[in-house]
């Protein structure tokens, strides 16, 4: 008897640790989740050139300007700044970019955006954005599109050899060329 209380015991011992150790509490989903963008972006083409890690402001009745006011650096989308690599030396807006990851930030404008791209990586929002870690700065082409996206979006419109990264925020559209340096 002795030793099923023994026995009893332990058991019970192991079934209140797993249920401990299994009762781990999780984090509801982030109101602006992370997504990602990548160019080629085929799932069956493995290299890719380059690939945009960002998070997913939503609009909620508030406009692109409050959100990201003309003339200040701009996160491009919420949370942590959004992290560009390029997986091979490329051209982004015209200008040569070396194999790396790089913080990318913009510079909202009517006609035309900025893209920056910076070498200070994991930094939240543009708070210690540092314009002496700039590598490069480079004009996108702003556009209106058909629909209006609730939702911030990274998007690569592509072609044979090179494709546009298109930030897309209710109606707005602004693009950046991009190619492999040849």
């Amino acid at each position: 008897m002795k030793k099923f209380l023994s026995v009893v015991s332990f058991a019970a011992c192991l079934l209140l640790i797993s249920t401990t150790a299994n009762a781990q509490k999780f984090s509801s989903l982030d109101k602006s989740p992370l997504d990602a963008a990548a160019y080629p972006s085929s799932y069956k083409v493995a290299e890719k050139l380059v690939k945009v890690t960002y998070s997913r402001p939503q609009l909620k009745g508030r406009s692109i300007s409050e959100l990201a006011p003309a003339g200040a650096v701009w996160r491009t989308g919420a949370n942590e700044a959004v992290e560009i690599t390029f997986y091979k030396d490329a051209t982004f807006g015209g200008s040569n970019v070396t194999a790396g990851t790089y913080s990318l930030f913009t510079v909202p404008g009517a006609k035309e955006w900025t893209f920056i791209l910076n070498s200070k990586l994991n930094q939240w929002g543009a708070y210690t954005y540092d314009e002496a870690a700039d590598v490069i700065r480079v004009k996108g082409t702003v556009s209106e599109g058909k629909d209006s996206l609730e939702a911030f979006s990274i998007v690569f419109n592509e072609s044979d050899k090179n494709a546009d990264l298109i930030l897309g925020w209710g109606k707005t559209r602004v693009s950046v060329p991009v190619s492999a340096k040849m």
